[in-house]
């Protein structure tokens, strides 16, 4: 079966990335949830997107030049509509006690968000966080950043992990020739510009972001091992529709 992973949460329908995100993607019974990691100032893990608060808040300034104090006196939430204007960008650790709250039983996708700059220190304090208590929900670790990931290993070895790319050429080849990655979580344009490797590709595919009806049934039909979309609610219906 193919799973459905809420992408930043229900980011169709709320804000990205948000708590209200997350609660959306767990009451639409979403097989997973996928969130972006990034790390302040003072060294604090904050669930955002972007390398700046431009694009989702009424601030602006990067992440890794702000403190938590001035990120938590943000908006993050009017951008998308007025009635979020309350909420506030959360640390990861306010995301997992959300999803302990909501008895979460799922895949937690973890995105590393180290592409643009690699925060020194990321890895081992994402994982401190995550090996500090058994989790009653399942959590995986993806980046665009091999090395990330590669780090990431030695502090988790026994962990799940996932190589995401957009359009480049040959990183799917990283894929298969790295033993302790699982699969690959490529654009979907990609998906559809490679019909050739997809077909012959011996490890996982998740896509992002399928969110139209029509790609979604595309991706079920091919038997993907998941996908990522920012409409959960949609796709799992379009799923139940599928296996009809």
């Amino acid at each position: 079966m193919t799973v459905i992973i809420a992408h930043r949460g229900s980011a169709g329908t709320h804000p990205e990335n948000t708590l209200p995100a997350f609660m959306e993607a767990v009451r639409s019974g979403a097989d997973g949830i996928e969130l972006d990691v990034h790390l302040t100032a003072d060294q604090q893990l904050v669930v955002i997107h972007d390398e700046s608060v431009d694009r989702t808040t009424d601030g602006k300034g990067l992440v890794r030049e702000l403190t938590l104090e001035q990120i938590k006196k943000l908006d993050a939430g009017s951008w998308f509509d007025k009635k979020y204007q309350a909420t506030k960008i959360s640390t990861l650790q306010e995301v997992l006690n959300l999803l302990l709250q909501m008895r979460f039983r799922g895949i937690l996708c973890i995105e590393i968000k180290t592409n643009k700059f690699h925060y020194p220190g990321i890895e081992e304090k994402i994982s401190e966080v995550m090996t500090s208590k058994e989790w009653p929900f399942t959590y995986w670790y993806a980046s665009f950043n091999l090395d990330s990931l590669e780090i990431m290993h030695e502090y988790e070895p026994d962990a799940q992990y996932d190589l995401i790319q957009k359009n480049a050429l040959d990183k799917y080849q990283l894929v298969l020739d790295s033993p302790f990655i699982e699969g690959l979580h490529p654009s979907y344009d990609w998906i559809k510009q490679n019909p050739e490797i997809v077909k012959n590709f011996e490890k996982s595919i998740r896509p992002w972001t399928p969110n139209l009806y029509e790609t979604m049934m595309s991706c079920f039909e091919k038997g993907f091992a998941g996908i990522i979309t920012d409409f959960p609610e949609k796709a799992i219906r379009a799923r139940s529709r599928f296996k009809q």
